[in-house]
């Protein structure tokens, strides 16, 4: 009997000790490497590997993000076998082994061994990264997106001899095709353009004259003017693309008649249009915010309702409201720092409202530009040729956005309040419709106006609105590069690669600051907002719920923080945005308020920053740690005050106004 359970001791013992050895086996700190082979185009197997290459006895399920998809893959002895739902090129692999992050890059490939070739993946943040830099440089941004592009290409298509030559015809026949057989793209093309043409129209038949003269009551100085331009900004709060180009074209001669710069005028639209629209209860925005909360609620069990999430979360909005508190706060300080006292001192000193040299030939050709849209009868101005149209493009496109997004069982139920009722219907509405709907009724409203009161004969109001359509040529070629390039980013799986760098083991007080970051970052090397909230959303709802429950918390302790992440990722996103040179929204600022693009963008990169820093660092820190909000907002605020008036000069007393046709252009 003794010697019964001395054996039963004994193999007691060797079962623990099995299952030592096995978890110890299955330690992800083995894990050194994840080495993929084809099977077939669709199918794969997937080796975990230890520092020496050797495979690793893992069992189980690991996290892996395949494609940008994140799923548990089951490995037996370290092999896994895992099938793609369609065919792809490239294959982007990351998990989160231990305390570090594998990522690599494969191409399919019938000569490498095992049929896919291996690339590092920070190859993948080489073409917005050379972009930006190039950009930056040579202040040239369309040869720089398109060495971007070039260089991505180069990427995707194997880094041999006969790639080199492959990408560089990849670049017209398949991004730049592929960015203009999009949808929403053309929507954007032909938005833009018909915008373009109604601006000439109303140039033209003495309309925006008009509005200068009437705005110069209330913009008698250059504080004054500015204030008129946050004003309206602020007043526009659907669509930041609609925003930015009613904004700029409208306030560009009454800032230039004040000597404002265009590098100002480009920060005002440019940093007043996306924070509005993406905080507002009713924007083209809240719909895909909505859904990404909704999509996170049902897969966490969280019974909270998806807009009841999005109204908490405006409590933490701190980059978004302080930034347009920060303008508001420069201009009524009538202070400036950095590159933009140096575009602002220049404007008022000697009228030079943009920065480009005067013996230039593109000076030349600008005046040029600006003399076809001069009034061809001054007197004549009437503000309302332009006011009609412009108010015709604001109210169109909020009827477009109710039309296209009006359920009638949604405005039947009586458990749903007018606001939400609102809400939803702008959400599920096509934006891109309502805003070429809207667009193409200001222009048919503008040419009846002007050929009606016989301003202009019909021949000539068209030759206007082609000439409208010409100066929206140079930006709308940056634009269909810029998308071209989020294709290759895209492709590339640049935003997954920065995810997973960024990925860890983490206090879930830490996350929001994280968050915001990395949101930042992605948005700044893809130079798209959206694209951003579509990879972090889904990424980091999740993984903050996760991690609380881990550490402990109730559920009472992980809202507020899930409250605050909903915010960072949306806040990051647009920081991202306006501190990049390849944003689709920055691009259009800049055209807009006929800035050069890059001047625009080293003038606004320290004032976005200054914001995102506070807004990081000082609010969300605070909050995260329970500080209430409202003081926190407080806080954030007498933070900006002073660094205004610590690192602020005073731009000189602008003298008296000069005409708008005697201003450079």
């Amino acid at each position: 009997m003794r010697l019964l359970q001395t054996l039963l001791s004994l193999v007691l013992l060797m079962l623990l000790s099995l299952q030592a050895m096995a978890q110890a086996d299955n330690s992800e700190l083995a894990i050194e490497d994840l080495k993929l082979q084809a099977v077939n185009d669709t199918a794969f197997t997937l080796h975990a590997t230890n520092e020496s290459g050797n495979l690793v006895r893992y069992s189980g399920p690991l996290p892996v993000r395949l494609n940008g998809t994140l799923q548990d893959v089951s490995f037996t002895e370290g092999e896994a076998r895992f099938s793609l739902p369609q065919k792809a090129n490239l294959i982007q692999v990351s998990a989160n082994v231990g305390t570090h992050t594998i990522a690599r890059l494969y191409r399919l490939d019938a000569e490498a061994e095992h049929g896919v070739r291996h690339f590092p993946m920070w190859l993948s943040i080489l073409p917005p990264l050379i972009a930006i830099i190039l950009a930056l440089i040579f202040r040239e941004v369309l040869l720089a997106l398109f060495a971007g592009i070039w260089v991505g290409g180069f990427v995707i298509y194997g880094l041999s001899f006969k790639a080199f030559f492959a990408s560089l015809l990849a670049v017209a026949d398949t991004y730049l095709v592929g960015a203009l057989t999009d949808s929403d793209h053309i929507s954007v093309v032909i938005f833009s353009m018909l915008i373009g043409g109604m601006v000439a129209i109303i140039s033209k038949n003495g309309g925006m004259a008009g509005v200068v003269n009437w705005l110069s009551r209330y913009a008698h100085s250059a504080r004054s003017s500015q204030l008129v331009t946050w004003v309206l900004g602020v007043a526009i709060f659907f669509d930041d693309y609609a925003n930015s180009l009613i904004v700029g074209n409208t306030m560009r001669p009454v800032t230039d008649r004040h000597r404002v710069s265009r590098e100002k005028l480009a920060y005002i639209v440019d940093s007043t249009a996306a924070p509005v629209a993406a905080i507002a209860f009713v924007t083209t925005w809240i719909g895909a915010e909505l859904g990404y909360i909704k999509d996170a609620t049902v897969t966490l069990g969280i019974e909270e309702g998806a807009y009841s999430m999005f109204l908490n979360s405006l409590r933490y909005a701190y980059y978004p409201v302080l930034t347009l508190v920060f303008m508001l706060l420069l201009i009524w300080m009538n202070r400036d720092y950095g590159l933009m006292y140096k575009a602002e001192r220049r404007a008022r000193t000697t009228g030079a409202v943009s920065n480009h040299r005067p013996d230039s030939r593109s000076d030349a050709r600008q005046h040029l530009e600006m003399a076809e849209f001069d009034a061809i009868d001054p007197e004549r101005s009437r503000a309302l040729n332009a006011l009609i149209p412009v108010l015709v493009v604001v109210f169109g496109t909020v009827i477009g956005l109710l039309y296209t997004g009006y359920n009638p069982d949604t405005w039947t139920d009586p458990a749903i309040g007018f606001f939400r009722k609102l809400s939803i219907t702008i959400g599920d509405s096509n934006s891109y419709v309502a805003l070429i709907w809207a667009s193409l009724s200001g222009v048919v409203v503008a040419i009846a106006l002007t050929v009606s009161q016989r301003i202009m004969s019909i021949y000539e109001t068209m030759e206007s609105l082609l000439t409208g359509f010409k100066t929206m040529l140079p930006a709308m070629l940056i634009l269909v590069l810029a998308w071209s390039l989020a294709q290759v980013t895209k492709e590339l799986y640049t935003a997954e690669y920065l995810t997973s760098l960024f990925s860890g083991n983490v206090s879930p007080r830490w996350l929001p600051e994280i968050t915001f970051f990395l949101a930042g970052i992605i948005a700044f090397s893809t130079g798209s907002s959206w694209g951003t909230m579509a990879i972090l959303y889904p990424l980091m709802l999740p993984a903050t719920w996760y991690v609380s429950q881990q550490h402990g918390m109730s559920v009472e302790e992980t809202m507020p923080i899930m409250y605050n992440v909903i915010s960072v990722v949306l806040a990051g996103a647009v920081f991202g945005d306006h501190c990049s040179p390849i944003s689709d929204t920055t691009i259009l600022s800049s055209l807009a308020s006929g800035c050069n693009h890059i001047d625009h963008v080293k003038t606004q990169l320290p004032y976005a920053i200054t914001v995102a820093l506070v807004a990081n660092l000082v609010c969300t820190s605070l909050s995260s740690w329970g500080v209430n909000w409202l003081l926190v907002y407080l806080i954030g605020i007498a933070v900006l005050w002073g660094i205004i008036r610590l690192f602020g000069k005073k731009v000189e007393h602008e003298p008296a106004p000069v005409e708008v046709a005697s201003l450079q252009s």
